[in-house]
C-alpha cells in the first residue's frame, strides 16, 4: 500500500487554486487571503485579477500538463475549482482536464487536493441520486457528469490526499456567515425541504477543511 506524504500537522502557508476567478474560485480566493494565505492563482484569463503581494496570478491552460505541473510547484496544497461550463462538451472537457490536473498535482508533488465538486452525485432519501432525476436540469447535465467522474477517479486513488466538498442543490452568490451544516453522501435539507448554501459560506467550510484537516480521503457536503 501506497504511505501518502502528508499528515494533519502539516502547515499550511501557500495554496494554488485553480479557477480562482471563476464563481465560486473567486470566493475561495477571497476566503484564503481573508486568513492570511498566500494564494496563487491559476487561471485561463489572468487580467481578471489583479496581483498583490499575498495574490500571485498565474495564466495557464488546465490541458497543458506541462505548464500545470510548473505552475503547481512550491505549494502547500491545491484547490480545484476547474470547470468546463464555456464548452460544448462540458463533460468530456471536464473529465479530461480533472485526469491532467490529477497528474500535475501528483508531478509538483503537492501532498493535497481539494476539490470543488458538485451536488449531482449526493442521495436522496430514496438512495438514487440528484443525478439520476428524469428533470435535472439539462443545462447542468455535462457538469454533473463531469464532477461525478472526477469523484470517482479520487476514490480511487491511491497516493495523494484528497478531499471534494459537494455544495448544497442551490449554490448562490452570498456572503459568510459562518452557520451551515456539514454532511456526507447525502443531500442535505432544511425544514422547508430547501438545499441552499451562499458561496461566501462554501469557501468558508473548503478553507476550514484546508487548515484542520477532517475529511480526508472522502466526500463531504455542505448546507443550510
Amino acid at each position: 500500500m501506497t504511505t501518502l506524504n502528508f499528515t494533519t500537522t502539516t502547515p499550511l502557508n501557500n495554496i494554488a487554486i485553480i479557477g480562482a476567478s471563476g464563481f465560486i474560485g473567486s470566493a475561495l480566493t477571497k476566503e484564503a487571503l481573508a486568513r492570511g494565505l498566500k494564494v496563487r492563482a491559476l487561471v485561463s484569463r489572468p487580467e481578471r485579477l489583479t496581483a498583490s503581494a499575498e495574490l500571485e496570478v498565474v495564466g495557464v491552460d488546465v490541458m497543458d500538463s506541462k505548464a500545470l505541473t510548473q505552475a503547481l510547484q512550491g505549494v502547500d496544497l491545491v484547490i480545484s475549482a476547474f470547470s468546463g461550463h464555456a464548452q460544448q462538451d462540458v463533460a468530456g472537457y471536464y473529465q479530461q482536464g480533472f485526469e491532467l490536473i490529477l497528474t500535475a498535482v501528483k508531478a509538483a508533488a503537492v501532498p493535497r487536493l481539494l476539490v470543488v465538486g458538485g451536488a449531482a452525485s449526493l442521495k436522496l432519501a430514496d438512495g438514487s441520486m440528484l443525478l439520476d432525476k428524469p428533470d435535472f436540469p439539462a443545462a447542468y447535465l455535462g457538469s454533473a457528469k463531469g464532477a461525478y467522474a472526477a469523484l470517482q477517479l479520487l476514490r480511487a486513488e491511491k497516493s495523494l490526499a484528497w478531499s471534494y466538498l459537494s455544495p448544497a442543490a442551490e449554490i448562490f452568490p452570498g456572503d459568510k456567515t459562518g452557520n451551515f451544516r456539514l454532511g456526507a453522501d447525502d443531500l442535505l435539507t432544511d425544514a422547508q425541504g430547501k438545499s441552499r448554501i451562499s458561496t461566501g459560506d462554501y469557501a468558508v467550510a473548503m478553507l476550514d477543511e484546508a487548515q484542520q484537516p477532517q475529511q480526508l480521503n472522502r466526500r463531504f457536503s455542505v448546507a443550510y
